[in-house]
């Protein structure tokens, strides 16, 4: 096994990361925008990391390499080891394990609240990298931080900004807001957008918890993260127009759907047109203690 990667060597980094051979470029900006994150928030050396909502673990991986053989990474996410595409959480997580830095690496597949109060452990950092809209419902965030505030040192936090410095972003904002709205007439979900909660509220709701601002900025995505581009071609998928036909039955909410679809395409088009695609719109950095 080879040596682990340090936090610059982002190519070392994303090859840790499960992908195909051909989708190394996917991974890589991923793993780049993760990188900017921990280094905004200055993981130290040695840190003893708490991260919820790990999903497949990009962010952990970037969090391990950070943290070194001094420190660790417990990683928490509810969700079923069968969800995830390309790969599950379960086949993700296990290939991080197997890796050069998985010996600073702890899964757990848990709710977060519920792991929190079934173990007494302090630790200097606890980490939300854009997991917030995952949660069932707004409330879960505010719950999370309130079981956080004896436990951990400082919170970081990142969330997608609903705002862009570029046009090229505004599709990814126009197809959150529509998945949002139709994710409010199902009672369970599995959905990438079920709580749509702006850094405004984010930020409230930490002060409300009793955490104090320390730093925030805005911080724009790297040209590979490819977020957007996914989130807008889902939204004008098959999938999703089936989803709209099957739990919306009024005219004009349906219009609603359909304008967005539309607006969204046409952008896309213009874009495409000129040699270009749908990018991310702009993510939300926070630290609070």
């Amino acid at each position: 096994m080879s040596a682990p990667p340090s936090l610059d060597d982002l190519d070392g980094i994303a090859a840790i990361y499960p992908h195909e051979p051909d989708h190394f470029s996917v991974v890589r900006g991923q793993i780049e925008q993760r990188a900017g994150l921990v280094k905004t928030w200055n993981i130290q050396p040695g840190e003893k990391v708490l991260e919820i909502g790990c999903g497949q673990g990009d962010c952990t991986v970037v969090l391990a390499t950070a943290v070194g053989d001094e420190g660790s990474v417990t990683a928490v996410d509810p969700a079923s080891l069968d969800y995830g595409s390309p790969y599950t959480l379960g086949k993700a997580q296990a290939h991080l394990r197997d890796s050069a830095v998985g010996h600073r690496i702890k899964f757990v597949q848990s709710d977060p609240i519920a792991f929190l109060q079934s173990s007494t452990e302090h630790y200097t950092t606890a980490v939300l990298a854009q997991c917030s809209w995952y949660f069932a419902a707004p409330h879960v965030f505010s719950d999370i931080l309130a079981a956080l505030l004896d436990r951990v040192d400082r919170v970081c936090i990142s969330e997608y900004a609903l705002t862009s410095s570029d046009y090229r972003a505004m599709p990814h904002i126009l197809a959150t807001f529509a998945q949002a709205t139709l994710e409010c007439r199902k009672t369970t979900s599995t959905a990438n957008v079920r709580s749509l909660l702006a850094p405004e509220r984010l930020r409230a709701a930490a002060l409300a918890a009793g955490l104090a601002v320390r730093a925030e900025t805005i911080m724009q995505p790297p040209e590979g993260m490819l977020d957007g581009t996914w989130e807008a071609g889902y939204v004008l998928s098959k999938g999703f127009e089936e989803e709209v036909d099957k739990c919306v039955s009024d005219e004009r909410e349906k219009a609603v759907y359909t304008a967005a679809m539309d607006s969204i395409r046409a952008t896309r088009d213009v874009l495409k047109a000129k040699g270009d695609r749908v990018h991310t719109m702009d993510i939300w950095v926070a630290t609070f203690a």
